[in-house]
């Protein structure tokens, strides 16, 4: 074969250079979708027994049932007269609440008894003491009682055994009284989980108004009582620099102490945010990455490898409020064993920019019986949280006057 001459040389093409991979897309996951993931994602706390007393708050691991029948006793509903038989009736003695009278009524015959006190064997029914005429003869007479009347049975309440609230309830004033009614002086619960705020920022002030080119920090105030609310335990904030680099790792891993480390700022993907690939580099499980709702999308959720989670919350104030009811309320929820409570929905009125394809999280006001729209809610200020009764999820499909699920503004 000849040599290959310049006219029949093959061409040298230039070396097409290298293109730059694209950034990884994140996954908006929908916002109810993300908030049962939360829920679901960690296995509920180890339960403990703590006196009442210890236990608000807390939430029970195990239903709470009544060993004995409540009431225990037959009681009186009524101030007046245990009747027997029918009228009129002689006066026996008095019972009162705390006390027991000895015997058993027999026809014609009546005791006095206060409400709550023990009715005695052989009662009709109780006589209201409005009802009632007594006599300087010791008789009492007055219309006859139909038969049960102002009695509270034993056990009408609740049967010995009952299981009176179910695990996963939150306790509150009322759920203790009712454990005390019933004789338990201990309850078994899911400790509140322990949460550490870490607030990132290097333009933030802590003190006194903000100077020039700077910002108060709205979140470090707010975030303590928003955990309380969401039923965790706060463990305090620390405000963490944007520089040097590692500093937030340094924090995250440091919070020894706690299940549970929330992020404010540094989840987007600025030069000065470092969140996601601190994660990366420590191998943690993303369970949310973001969330399609408006605002807070660049929120997340995910398990270290040692176990203890971190949620990411934005760093404007209301953006954060709205990421912490979504992904932090719920991660609590699940670490005490509690499911996530169902939303109302109502009626919406009100204007508001649409997000096509997006669930839009706006403070409202109860208006009749529905709510409407209250002003004041970029994702920077909280005016319309802090003076808005609840926070409305508009669906996607919204359109004035539509349902939307309300949840509690914290």
């Amino acid at each position: 074969m000849p040599p290959a001459t310049a006219a029949t040389a093959t061409p040298t093409l230039p070396v097409p250079l290298p293109v730059p991979a694209a950034p990884p897309r994140h996954r908006e996951l929908p916002w109810e979708q993300a908030r049962t993931l939360a829920q679901g994602a960690p296995r509920p706390s180890a339960a403990r027994t703590v006196p009442l007393a210890d236990a608000v708050g807390l939430t029970l691991a195990e239903a709470l049932r009544t060993p004995q029948p409540l009431p225990a006793f037959d009681t009186a509903a009524m101030d007046g007269y245990a009747v027997a038989g029918t009228g009129p009736w002689r006066i026996r003695g008095a019972v009162r609440a705390g006390t027991v009278w000895e015997g058993a009524l027999g026809a014609g015959e009546c005791v006095e008894i206060s409400t709550g006190a023990q009715v005695p064997a052989g009662t009709r029914a109780v006589l209201p003491v409005e009802a009632a005429l007594a006599g300087a003869d010791g008789m009492v007479a007055g219309p006859v009682p139909p038969p049960g009347r102002h009695i509270r049975r034993a056990g009408e309440d609740a049967p010995a055994g009952t299981g009176l609230v179910p695990a996963g309830t939150r306790i509150g004033p009322a759920l203790l009284g009712l454990a005390a009614s019933c004789g338990h002086d201990t309850l078994p619960v899911r400790p509140a989980p322990r949460v550490r705020v870490l607030v990132t920022g290097d333009e933030l002030d802590h003190a006194g108004p903000p100077g020039p080119g700077r910002v108060r920090d709205a979140l470090g105030p707010a975030l303590p009582a928003l955990v309380a609310a969401l039923g965790g335990e706060s463990r305090g904030v620390r405000h963490v620099r944007d520089r040097p680099a590692g500093s937030l790792a340094a924090a995250v891993h440091g919070a020894r102490d706690t299940e549970v480390v929330a992020v404010t700022g540094s989840t987007s993907a600025g030069a000065t945010d470092q969140l996601r690939g601190l994660l990366a580099e420590a191998g943690a499980r993303m369970v949310v990455d973001t969330v399609a709702c408006r605002p807070g999308h660049p929120m997340l959720l995910a398990e270290l490898p040692s176990g203890r989670w971190v949620v990411g919350l934005p760093g404007n104030p209301y953006a954060a409020l709205v990421a912490a009811h979504t992904l932090l309320g719920p991660l609590i929820a699940g670490l005490c064993g509690r499911a996530l409570d169902p939303l109302p929905r109502v009626p919406v009125t009100g204007s508001v920019r649409p997000a096509p394809g997006l669930t839009r999280l706006v403070p409202v006001t109860w208006y009749g019986t529905g709510v409407r729209i209250t002003a004041g809610h970029g994702s920077a200020f909280l005016r319309g949280a802090a003076a808005g009764d609840a926070l409305a999820a508009l669906p996607p499909d919204w359109t004035e006057g539509g349902p939307a699920p309300l949840l509690s503004a914290g």
